[in-house]
């Protein structure tokens, strides 16, 4: 298994959910219904599996072993970069659950903050993953020895096969083809 190959695919179905969002948020602009089922459903995929099941390998396996192996510059690229999106996406994600929950209670005008936060989350996301298939999956390529990069691989599928024994790529991908399929 090669991890990086992996986490790239799995962007491929975050980048879907970021287009589920879009289409959800244009709706609650237009003034329709909020299906706040659907909402809860989108945060769960991105806090389980973009953030626990995806964002969990990176931090704890690539990120971890970037910073220790490849100095200065991994650090500022990680922490100073990486890291702190991936924080500010948590923040979006924890602010759009409070805005959704504000517009159930009768809060009309908290619609704006659904839209802010959501929107914000998938113009954070899109940015952030281009930046790592492009910049930081690639320097990691290039500058971890191969030793790293076997020991890497193999944990990554260690963590694959519990999120298989787990079902989570199959509960995810479902929800995301349920929300997808959705006029």
């Amino acid at each position: 298994m090669d991890l990086i190959e992996v986490m790239v695919e799995e962007h491929k179905y975050i980048k879907r959910m970021l287009a589920v969002m879009r289409k959800y948020c244009y709706r609650v602009m237009k003034g329709e219904q909020i299906q706040y089922g659907d909402f809860f459903k989108m945060i769960d995929f991105v806090r389980n599996y973009a953030d626990r099941h995806h964002h969990g390998k990176e931090e704890k396996l690539l990120f971890d072993r970037m910073m220790n192996e490849l100095g200065r510059p991994a650090e500022m690229l990680v922490r100073h970069g990486m890291l702190v999106e991936h924080d500010l996406g948590r923040l979006h994600m924890q602010e759009l659950e409070a805005a959704l929950k504000k517009v159930m209670e009768g809060d009309d005008e908290a619609r704006l903050d659904v839209i802010a936060n959501a929107i914000s989350y998938t113009h954070l996301l899109h940015r952030h993953i281009d930046k790592e298939d492009g910049v930081v999956y690639k320097y990691a390529q290039n500058n971890l020895v191969k030793e790293t990069m076997d020991e890497l691989n193999a944990k990554g599928e260690q963590l694959e096969q519990e999120a298989e024994r787990e079902h989570i790529q199959e509960k995810y991908i479902k929800l995301l083809a349920e929300l997808e399929s959705k006029p």
